[in-house]
């Protein structure tokens, strides 16, 4: 009977910690939520309302994070090296995307490199220097949340390069870019596109959010101002460097949801990758040591229970 309670009581603790991974998601999924009451409190249409099923949305999410664990497993069994290019304007939904590729993935194989401003240092290498030691290894994947490109848009509309450094850029990335793809690495380039009504409204929520108005930067409020300057520069940068051996792929990035699982299915499809095959994993027999105490901790040390 004891023994019954106990396999009980496992499945139970089994199924709570599967409900867990499962509202990692939910939690995510707050900030939307909390965007479709602010957009309602003004009048307007939550993005939730015109979505679709949200229901649908989980289930398709989940079966797609699962086929990324699966490329995960083909990338580390083939050594492959792939790298990722996450571009569009400032809340376009590229961290969105990013979190929800990574969410299942290992951090030692899937990483993110997000850059700061270049540092004195920095500024006085070859512009793609500190791009470079970011790259993968065998059986690793990088996600670039902003890259190089970083010349061709916000440089280039701010005046933070100047013509002979901009014209340069784009002499360079092609050859750049070709040389990564000879080396034997996979270079996926995504856009994420809005309109300017929905970067409007994306701003307005992070200023009326105050768990987002850190999101808001004095560049960020510029890329406003500089709406049209910045398309330019976009449409520029898309024209100087869409090669075929690394094209661009432009995601319609309005609705978020629609974004990011077409986004994901799009990535799946461009690495070929099958099941690979594991040993059954067979938990081993603790062992117990009749001479072992467990030395007490002092009830100071614990954090306290306030929930």
């Amino acid at each position: 009977m004891e023994d019954g309670r106990q396999s009980e009581d496992f499945k139970d603790r089994m199924e709570a910690d599967l409900i867990d991974s499962f509202d990692e998601e939910l939690e995510m999924e707050l900030d939307d939520d909390r965007l479709a009451a602010l957009v309602n409190e003004a009048g307007g249409e939550g993005e939730l309302g015109a979505g679709g099923d949200r229901h649908q949305y989980f289930r398709e999410l989940f079966r797609l994070q699962h086929e990324l664990v699966r490329l995960q497993d083909w990338v580390v069994h083939k050594g492959l090296k792939v790298v990722v290019l996450f571009e569009g304007r400032d809340s376009a939904g590229k961290g969105g995307v990013i979190k929800r590729i990574t969410q299942r993935l290992n951090p030692r194989v899937c990483k993110v490199v997000a850059l700061t401003a270049p540092s004195v240092r920095e500024r006085t290498q070859w512009y793609f220097q500190r791009y470079i030691s970011n790259l993968p290894a065998a059986g690793e994947m990088v996600l670039f949340d902003r890259s190089w490109y970083n010349r061709a848009g916000v440089e280039r509309v701010m005046g933070f390069c100047n013509d002979e450094e901009y014209e340069e850029f784009f002499r360079t990335v092609p050859e750049f870019e070709r040389m990564l793809v000879r080396s034997g690495i996979i270079l996926i380039k995504y856009w994420f596109s809005i309109t300017d009504e929905e970067q409007h409204l994306r701003f307005t929520m992070r200023i009326r959010d105050p768990l987002k108005q850190w999101k808001l930067s004095p560049m960020d409020l510029q890329a406003r101002v500089r709406w049209e300057q910045y398309t330019k520069a976009k449409e520029v940068m898309l024209e100087r460097t869409h090669i075929p051996e690394a094209p661009w792929w432009v995601v319609e990035a309005v609705d978020k949801k629609r974004a990011r699982l077409n986004c994901i299915h799009h990535l799946l499809s461009q690495i070929p990758y099958e099941d690979v095959p594991h040993e059954t994993v067979v938990l081993p027999e603790r062992v117990h040591n009749p001479d072992y105490i467990r030395g007490p901790i002092p009830r100071e040390m614990y954090v306290p229970a306030m929930y």
